[in-house]
């Protein structure tokens, strides 16, 4: 009886929420529930496996830092279990640790570590020395008991002939595609207690070895597919005085000797876990290039804390360790490495690593190897939906989708066409200190602005002026917090628990991140540098970047980079690079306006070779805008968005305009048949 006079009182309770405004947030209330226990079982998870390590012997592989004892945690727990498929090759977790250790060893032999079958090291060395200061004692034992490989050689004579070991916590930068060789090289250098920076493969000339230098990088391993482009950077790396390596067979360059062979004749028993155990856990262990907003490629501090939160993120996403992941994702970045491969090592799954994305073997590789799970760019998901239908695409395996960028046109088209399957969309940064989940799958949103989840993962929204490119603040000098529906800047408090390390180099990029007394006096809190909109349902959603860079083939583009490339073309007096919209395509292609040098002329053949030696594919401009004089505002700031907004229709624009199309390599003239040919789809940029 009591139960049927309840029930209409039940009935009317959405009503009431409705009507105080409360309905669009509780409705999403189990989901946030499930959420936030997820996230704090991971957060347990992962402490408890943190402290663990801590009270490990010291000697044992399960002392070092997160990703030394996590993996050989699973080469002991699921050795047998099939962690990487990279094209034919199969790798256990069992392998993997086996490959990791003598990649490990041979960057130890580079450190002058030199321990005999009796436990001795060898010679007295800089690099030896280092060591016995932080307690590397004679006689230590491995886990499989056999005796650490001798490392024959003169230790100048090694890595490329430098003059010294390299020291403890040196960088070891990789210019490496994806490949299993990238993962037994990184993980290995782990082990050794040496820092790793992820070079962006397409760098070459001046950004290459800005990159190298801001880093403090002491060594290089590369392709041998890269060597021929690399010849004219080989003279200037020789005279930084770096180890190179190359990860191949064959003949190579004076000074280049191949680091697989070494590793090839080291044992691959494990190595002690104090060699990489971190002093504290938020030191430095990686670094990873990201362009920001203006400016060439800075060096990203990513610390020892940051690889173990995330070894959480598939757990979060709700990914099991029986599921199969494919990445297809540059390591160089941190969706490839941080999230799919560290990752993967968090639930000890599958992943399947592809060196190159390809649309047309997708479904079929997804059908051969059984894969449940794609961590995504938006352009790869746009790539698929614009393949012809395909009948692989209707009987995979794949029940989630997770990963950044997508737009809501081709989220729309994606699950109507390869569903059903669930798509997890995320945001986060490299540096950053904040990331957020769409964890209800609402399409269009980036996550959710839940009381529960800020409660976790503490972040604000704040007015933002873009004519002044600063953050609003009232009269008291704080920033003001967007209403629903407002455009604000996202940031993060700076704390302990989700600190930011900035950049290498100098301090001034990293301070120019950090914004302070955001709320209260002497707070500080991490600028994105990104405008996001909080919906009256709670659901963020991505609205667009600050400052002038953009995005193209999911990269950032650094219009100051861009523009510094053209300014060196002597028949050019000024340049505007800025960002325009495709129909059906993700992010923004570039677009250079152009003033010419009096008297000369417009050399397209000259110009197309310039900007493919200097500039990689996804920052090479797709139009070009011939002008007599550039739009600028009142202050004399180059006009961006006006001419953004004018886009790249010939038949409203009265300039020449050019088009770049890849599929001859050269620009050409924009015709309103060649515009009409790309808004088709037909016409390759």
């Amino acid at each position: 009886m009591a139960t049927l006079l309840l029930l209409p009182l039940l009935l009317l309770l959405p009503l009431v929420l409705l009507k105080l405004h409360l309905w669009p947030q509780l409705r999403w209330l189990a989901a946030d529930l499930a959420f936030t226990v997820r996230a704090l079982h991971c957060k347990r998870l992962l402490r408890a496996r943190a402290l663990a390590a801590a009270a490990a012997d010291p000697a044992s592989p399960e002392a070092g830092c997160s990703l030394a004892w996590r993996l050989a945690q699973l080469a002991r727990q699921r050795p047998a279990h099939t962690f990487l498929i990279h094209g034919a090759r199969r790798f256990s977790y069992a392998e993997a640790e086996r490959e990791s250790n003598r990649a490990a060893r041979a960057f130890l032999c580079a450190r002058g570590w030199d321990a005999g079958p009796g436990g001795h090291r060898g010679s007295g060395s800089a690099g030896t020395k280092s060591l016995e200061a932080r307690g590397e004692g004679d006689g230590e034992t491995t886990g499989s008991g056999a005796a650490p490989a001798a490392c024959g050689e003169d230790a100048a004579a090694r890595g490329g002939g430098a003059a010294v070991p390299l020291a403890t916590g040196a960088t070891v930068a990789l210019l490496l595609p994806a490949s299993p060789e990238f993962l037994w090289l990184w993980f290995g250098l782990a082990k050794a207690g040496l820092r790793t920076a992820f070079v962006p493969t397409a760098l070459r000339r001046g950004p290459l070895l800005h990159c190298l230098r801001s880093c403090g990088a002491r060594a290089l391993v590369l392709a041998p597919e890269f060597l021929e482009s690399l010849e004219p950077d080989l003279p200037a790396l020789r005279a930084m005085g770096l180890h190179l390596w190359a990860t191949g067979p064959g003949t190579h360059h004076a000074g280049i000797s191949d680091l697989l062979a070494e590793a090839a004749a080291q044992v691959d028993g494990p190595v002690p876990g104090y060699l990489s155990a971190p002093k504290n856990m938020t030191d430095t262990c990686l670094y990873i290039f990201t362009s920001g907003t203006t400016g060439l490629p800075k060096a990203a501090r990513i610390s020892h804390l940051k690889i173990l939160q995330c070894q959480g993120f598939y757990q979060l996403c709700g990914v099991h360790q029986e599921d199969v992941i494919y990445l297809a994702l540059p390591l160089y970045h941190m969706s490839g490495s941080l999230l799919g491969i560290v990752g993967c090592l968090g639930i000890g799954a599958t992943v399947v690593l592809k060196s190159k994305f390809s649309a047309g073997q997708f479904w079929e590789d997804c059908q051969r190897h059984r894969v449940t799970v794609f961590q995504y760019i938006g352009e790869l998901c746009r790539y698929l939906v614009n393949q012809p239908p395909n009948k692989a695409e209707r009987g995979h395996k794949v029940r989630l989708a997770v990963g950044s960028g997508l737009r809501p046109d081709t989220w729309e088209r994606f699950m109507r066409r390869f569903g059903p399957l669930r798509v997890l969309e995320t945001y986060g940064l490299t540096e950053g200190n904040v990331a957020t989940f769409n964890y209800t799958g609402q399409q269009g949103a980036v996550g959710r602005a839940s009381w529960l989840y800020k409660r976790l993962f503490p972040f604000s929204l704040i007015r933002y002026d873009v004519t002044t490119g600063e953050p609003v603040r009232n009269p008291q000098g704080r920033c003001v917090a967007t209403s629903p529906g407002e455009p604000g800047l996202l940031v993060a408090p700076v704390s302990q628990q989700s600190p930011f390390l900035g950049y290498a180099g100098g301090l001034e990029l990293t301070q120019g991140k950090l914004l302070k007394d955001i709320f209260q006096p002497g707070d500080v809190y991490f600028n994105t540098g990104d405008l996001l909109v909080c919906d009256h349902q709670g659901f963020l959603r991505f609205h667009d970047r600050t400052g002038d860079t953009f995005r193209w083939k999911g990269e950032n583009v650094a219009t100051t980079e861009v523009a510094k490339v053209f300014e060196a073309l002597d028949f050019l007096q000024e340049v505007n690079i800025y960002g325009v919209t495709v129909p059906g395509q993700e992010g923004k292609a570039g677009m250079a306006a152009l003033v010419l040098r009096p008297p000369h002329a417009l050399d397209l053949v000259q110009l197309y070779a310039h900007v493919a030696e200097n500039l990689p594919p996804y920052a090479q401009p797709r139009f070009l805008r011939l002008q007599e004089a550039l739009a600028t505002t009142e202050t004399f700031k180059q006009q961006k968005v006006r001419m953004a907004n004018e886009g790249f229709d010939p038949s409203t624009l009265s300039d020449p305009l050019y088009i770049l199309d890849q599929s001859v390599g050269a620009y050409l003239p924009l015709t309103p048949a060649r515009y009409s040919a790309l808004l088709a789809g037909d016409l390759r940029i």
